[in-house]
Formats: structure tokens, C-alpha cells, sequence
């Protein structure tokens, strides 16, 4: 469990299309080449230290016909941002994916000193 225990909490949310394969061939979409899409996310501004980062998929466009596998990740998280992955395998195919996501963590207040 992370604590917080500081009394500036923060929070950040955005939303990302991280591909849309069906559009032009992608590897998504004909599931050839790698299976993996990967953004950089950044922060509006920096966390005191890592936070905590929910991620989920808003908008799922995919074939009928074929399993629909997926795996959406928040990784390398730190206090300026994280890479959103999304990876699907097999037969799945993949037109788009949206990812929205949503970042709490501490913050430096105004009164606070950063002296590094």
C-alpha cells in the first residue's frame, strides 16, 4: 500500500489513442510484426515521488472474429510521467485502442523548498 502522507495530494488524467492499425495495415490490425504499442505519457507537472497511476481502456475497436486478448499497463512510472503499454497476442486483431489514465501522488506545495 502506498501511504500519503503529505498534505499535497496531486492528480493528473489524461486520455491517449495509442494506435489505429486498421487504418493503414498496422501490425495491430494484421497481426504481423510486433504486438506491442508503447506511448510516453507526461505529467502537466512533477509528483514529489512516483505515484500511483490507474490506467484502463476507454474506446476497444476489434475484430469480431477473432479472440480479443489484451494487456494495458502503466511502466517505468516516475515523477514526470510513464509509458503506457498496451500488448494483444494470437490471432487477435486490433483496429484502435483509447487508454485513459489517471495519476495521484504527492506535491510540492507552495511553500515548500526544493533545495537539490
Amino acid at each position: 500500500m502506498k501511504r500519503l502522507t503529505h498534505h499535497q495530494i496531486g492528480a493528473d488524467q489524461g486520455s491517449v489513442l495509442m494506435f489505429s492499425d486498421f487504418a493503414d495495415n498496422g501490425p495491430m490490425w494484421t497481426g504481423d510484426g510486433p504486438r506491442e504499442k508503447r506511448v510516453a505519457v507526461s505529467f502537466a507537472g512533477a509528483f514529489r515521488a512516483p505515484p500511483m497511476v490507474h490506467v484502463g481502456i476507454s474506446m476497444w475497436d476489434t475484430d469480431g472474429q477473432t479472440n480479443q486478448r489484451a494487456d494495458l499497463r502503466a511502466e517505468e512510472v516516475t515523477e514526470t510521467g510513464f509509458d503506457l503499454v498496451f500488448r494483444t497476442w494470437g490471432d487477435s486483431r486490433i483496429a484502435r485502442i483509447r487508454a485513459d489514465w489517471i495519476a495521484f501522488g504527492t506535491v510540492l506545495g507552495e511553500d515548500d523548498w526544493d533545495v537539490d
